[in-house]
């Protein structure tokens, strides 16, 4: 499912990176989010921190399909190799599920250039905990 900007992303850190849902399903999630101002560092290429928040942003969404009712999905450990520099454009993020079980999944997360091109590489370990009923 296509997915555009709506009320949910609103004021997040998705709005504030360009973060972009494209698709969205149980077995794969995939964002794009722009190289621009917003994401890049004092040198001028893509900041490490928001390839990392653009990965944990797509698995966090797709954990939070397998955690049931009225349970979600936090963060628990995420890392990145950066493979390649990227100056401006648009990156990719594709995540897809290595294990799922009941109590914490681990997702695989490819962001690519736009020529399928492997920019960084990584893993996130998010918990299924139950949902607060005050917020």
């Amino acid at each position: 499912m296509q997915m555009d900007r709506t009320p949910y992303t609103d004021g997040t850190l998705l709005d504030a990176l360009g973060i972009v849902l494209e698709e969205v399903s149980p077995e794969r999630v995939v964002a794009t989010m722009p190289v621009d101002h917003r994401t890049r560092q004092p040198m001028g290429i893509l900041h490490g921190g928001a390839s990392v928040a653009l990965a944990e942003t797509v698995a966090s969404i797709g954990a939070a399909m397998h955690a049931g009712e009225g349970r979600t999905a936090v963060g628990m450990e995420i890392n990145a190799n950066h493979i390649r520099p990227k100056r401006e454009g648009t990156v990719r993020a594709e995540a897809t599920p290595v294990h799922v079980g009941r109590r914490s999944s681990v997702w695989e997360i490819r962001i690519t250039d736009e020529d399928g091109r492997l920019v960084c590489l990584s893993r996130c370990t998010l918990a299924f905990v139950k949902l607060d009923r005050d917020g």
